[in-house]
């Protein structure tokens, strides 16, 4: 090989700012839902990792003592923590990157999002980045596409009713990714735990969608009467599950999709009798929370988000893992979707990095195509190699 021949070792990445990434398409929400499907459709193939011996991992925390005892190391709070969360996922995105994120619920107090993000992309075979993004609108968005995925499988195709419990900006990003798959909606209800902010987020949401009525409502059941597609938005309780949003069998309309990427309890009986049928956005990572945190931790005292409890079911022999299905393999025609206008869904969503490495790849291409970001040079030659 001639000197000629050698490859360039020089590597440059380009840094998208938030206001990058909304230039470049961060906040498509209805592309997204597709490149969400598309992604789904691949961790139901296998084509993906993630981490862990099992490559099923979320993702790797650092949280804090209740009391620590050395000097300026924080104390545990609500929603404190940092995580990293690495993936890869294959087909045409064949890349490798990783969400990190600091969290802590006082952030609120001065002026700034409970959780700040940033995502790396790299090439999948040397490492290289290829890019450094502003996140919170990247994760914001794949985590209201994923729900929606199952809004365009399993909703009703007339869907008019919406019942949210929860009204915080996953709420919001779910509701605009389901409009984009059922524009059929025309009522919008909402349960929060404070009237005067959950009536913000309505006049927020009538500005955004001036079609669609919106009335704040009093209690969980009001919320959930009467719903086509029911979102449950709120974090875990200290309570544990009796302080869940709860989805009562009885006040379920039939037809009704409960879309649960945060806390909600239903019925034990009536998820073992069949009552509903069971879709998880992908059944692994389930698996791994279970086998890092053991039965009924990660439900009861961590998360909430029920398809927890349903693989703790599993376990206890209360479910066989057939019950539940993969919502990628239902959208690629490989498990049955709706067979009737009777038939009630439940769909838990844990959110995985695959997701933000999949859309992270679509929006660095829009950016490159329309000149956005800023180059940074690691190096022209390595000093060491």
């Amino acid at each position: 090989m001639t000197a000629s021949e050698q490859p360039d070792p020089r590597i440059d990445l380009i840094w998208l700012s938030e206001q990058d990434m909304i230039d470049a398409g961060v906040t498509d929400a209805a592309k997204c839902v597709e490149t969400m499907e598309e992604t789904l459709i691949l961790l139901d193939k296998g084509d993906y990792r993630m981490a862990g011996a099992s490559a099923n991992s979320h993702g790797a925390q650092i949280n804090f003592p209740d009391d620590p005892e050395f000097e300026g190391m924080p104390a545990n709070g609500p929603d404190r923590r940092f995580m990293a969360m690495p993936a890869y996922i294959g087909g045409r995105f064949n890349n490798t990157g990783v969400k990190w994120y600091g969290s802590n619920a006082d952030n609120r107090n001065h002026g700034l999002p409970r959780s700040i993000h940033v995502f790396v992309l790299n090439d999948t075979v040397t490492g290289a980045p290829k890019a450094i993004m502003s996140a919170n609108l990247l994760s914001a968005y794949r985590t209201g596409a994923v729900p929606a995925v199952g809004v365009k499988h399993l909703a009703l195709d007339n869907a008019e009713e919406v019942g949210i419990i929860g009204p915080g900006v996953m709420s919001r990003t779910i509701l605009a990714s389901s409009i984009t798959q059922r524009p059929s909606i025309k009522r919008v209800k909402i349960k929060g735990r404070t009237a005067a902010s959950t009536e913000r987020t309505a006049n927020y949401l009538r500005e955004q969608h001036p079609d669609i009525e919106f009335t704040v409502v009093d209690s969980e059941q009001e919320a959930v009467e009467g719903s086509d597609i029911l979102i449950a938005g709120t974090s875990t309780s200290q309570d544990g599950p009796q302080g869940f949003p709860y989805f009562n069998k009885d006040w379920l309309k039939p037809g009704a999709l409960v879309l649960a990427p945060a806390a909600a309890r239903f019925d034990d009986d009536f998820v073992a009798s069949g009552g509903a049928r069971l879709v998880v956005d992908y059944k692994g990572l389930y698996a791994e929370w279970f086998n890092e945190n053991g039965p009924d931790v990660t439900y009861e005292r961590l998360l909430g988000i029920p398809g927890n409890r349903w693989w703790d079911m599993v376990q206890e022999g209360k479910l066989e893992e057939s019950d539940i299905a993969n919502i990628g393999a239902i959208a690629d025609g490989q498990a049955p979707g709706r067979t009737n206008d009777d038939e009630i869904f439940f769909y838990s969503i844990g959110g995985m990095p695959v997701e933000d490495v999949a859309w992270a790849t679509d929006v660095l291409e829009q950016a490159r195509d329309k000149g956005l970001g800023t180059p940074l040079n690691l190096w022209d030659v390595p000093a060491l190699s």
